[in-house]
């Protein structure tokens, strides 16, 4: 396409002589401007990717992808219900759990509202989101009438350790002619989890189902089932597959696309929103371009009326600056790619280098979801940000080119 006379003249006019800095110098910030806008939106889109990934997975490993409830009242005969639904296709475990909000309370006075999940020993073992991040302790002890284990935040709050005592207060206690008395029990912990969200590290309790029964006054009956299924993407197909399993039984099937889904819309329009706003970073040294390049078709009309008389044609011309302004282009996003690469894939030793340095934790946990910053490296997000700035440059140089192969060598020697 281009041939090498073209590109030697091309060439020629990027090596700037003296007397010509100043349209080189526009050049060079045009093309910090481009490797600063690809690395940019690189970085943040990946972060933004991770966030909603990561945020995704620790919601679907602490709750499962679907919950069955019952119709305004506990599921009874949940051993049943449960088997089914592990038959049916894609479930990878149905898992019957009981929730409730209590009051936590310490001998010290500390107190805090929590939520209560009794689950069996087994299933427990089986949520990896949790049996798989034990801090303190064992799941051993996690048995009987007088054990719990709580996230890493809770302990920390309460300032208790495994072997310590919570004592929970439940709303939901006994009626007496005096009213209704809370139901009050201290309870060991005997194993400490911290799956990364501070949310559910600084709030939940894990209970034993038999255990939770007696204490929320449920015998017999849970309050949902939790189920995993293989694909979490195409768990709609298996919701409909329970709904079918169980026609006319007051049960309420509730997937997370369902109960989560005005949450992951609000990132992914914040998602595209930025993309949007990011990428007038990149239009802005675009312009940046436009105008080096017009400048440079000034500076150079002479040249462009003696390589026309000599036998260039309006093609070769154009495409001799169209050289110019995509080269700007291509080596700014090529720069600016590499550098918002190199930056994901070590974005967690600068958060640590910043944080040392600063001796501020730049990703609070008690203020973010998580407890690290998120990055995840979509290669198909990094080309389309390339595609994006390599786009955008080339349709910079389109005008000064085509105003260059315009000039007329008469009308531009004639004052020579």
């Amino acid at each position: 396409m281009f041939n090498a006379f073209e590109r030697a003249v091309a060439a020629r006019y990027l090596r700037a002589r003296r007397g010509e800095r100043f349209v080189s110098v526009i050049a060079g910030f045009s093309l910090v401007g481009i490797a600063l806008g690809v690395a940019t939106l690189i970085i943040v889109m990946s972060v933004m990717g991770g966030f909603k990934i990561d945020l995704l997975n620790r919601i679907l490993g602490f709750n499962g992808d679907l919950g069955v409830y019952g119709a305004g009242a506990p599921i009874t005969g949940y051993q049943t219900i449960a088997k089914r639904i592990e038959t049916l296709p894609g479930v990878t475990a149905a898992m019957p759990v009981i929730d409730g909000q209590v009051l936590l309370t310490e001998p010290r006075g500390m107190s805090a509202g929590g939520y209560v999940r009794g689950i069996s020993p087994e299933d427990l073992r089986r949520l990896h989101a949790v049996s798989t991040h034990i801090v303190a302790g064992a799941l051993a002890g996690f048995q009987g009438n007088d054990a719990i284990a709580i996230g890493v935040g809770m302990a920390r709050r309460f300032g208790v350790w495994v072997g310590g005592r919570i004592t929970l207060v439940s709303p939901q206690g006994a009626a007496t002619p005096f009213g209704t008395i809370p139901r009050v029990r201290a309870y060991k912990v005997v194993a400490i989890f911290n799956v990364g969200e501070n949310d559910y590290d600084s709030s939940y309790v894990f209970m034993p189902l038999a255990a939770a029964q007696v204490y929320f006054q449920k015998p017999g009956s849970v309050t949902q089932i939790a189920v995993r299924v293989k694909n979490p993407e195409r768990v709609r197909t298996t919701t409909d597959a329970i709904r079918h399993a169980f026609p006319g039984a007051p049960l309420s099937v509730i997937d997370w696309q369902s109960s989560n889904n005005s949450f992951f819309t609000a990132v992914a329009v914040e998602q595209n929103v930025m993309f949007l706003i990011l990428t007038l970073i990149i239009l802005v040294a675009a312009f940046n371009v436009i105008s080096s390049l017009i400048m440079m078709v000034k500076d150079k009309t002479r040249d462009i009326a003696v390589l026309r008389t000599l036998g260039a044609g309006r093609g070769a011309i154009m495409r001799i600056f169209l050289m110019c302004g995509a080269s700007v282009g291509v080596i700014g996003t090529g720069v600016g790619a590499v550098l918002g690469i190199a930056f994901t894939i070590n974005i967690d030793r600068i958060q640590d280098l910043v944080t040392r340095i600063t001796g501020v934790n730049v990703f609070n946990p008690e203020v973010y979801y998580l407890t690290h910053l998120p990055a995840r490296l979509d290669w198909t997000e990094v080309v389309r940000v390339v595609v994006m700035a390599l786009a955008l440059s080339l349709l910079a140089t389109l005008y000064p080119s085509w105003r260059a192969a315009r000039t007329d060598p008469v009308e531009a020697l004639r004052s020579e």
